[in-house]
């Protein structure tokens, strides 16, 4: 829950404060389609809710799983470790939510 809760809060966040543009032209430039940064934050919203309610909890958690691990190497890795701190924007919080995801998808598998 927690895990989804931020993914959720993450995309919300990036509507509110008017970054779903900015993060668009950030995609263009790695040569993804227009409204590509819409598709990704519609993902993390309808995802995360889907995750809370215990729906499609193994597609939806690889794809969450893949679009960190795209984070980290496209963003934070060349920030270090550390998120605040001993750095800054680093990949330590990611990594923490793909641990959390992996967490879910084992827990997940053993229900089935």
């Amino acid at each position: 829950m927690a895990a989804a809760a931020n993914m959720l809060i993450h995309g919300i966040a990036r509507i509110v404060n008017n970054g779903v543009t900015p993060f668009d032209g950030f995609l263009a430039n790695f040569g993804l389609p227009p409204y590509s940064a819409w598709a990704i934050t519609l993902f993390e919203i309808v995802g995360a809710i889907l995750l809370m309610l215990n729906r499609w909890v193994m597609p939806i958690g690889i794809l969450f799983i893949l679009q960190l691990l795209m984070g980290i190497i496209l963003v934070h890795s060349r920030e270090g470790w550390f998120v605040v701190g001993a750095g800054r924007n680093g990949v330590e919080y990611s990594v923490l939510l793909i641990i959390c995801f992996i967490s879910t998808l084992l827990g997940a598998r053993k229900k089935t």
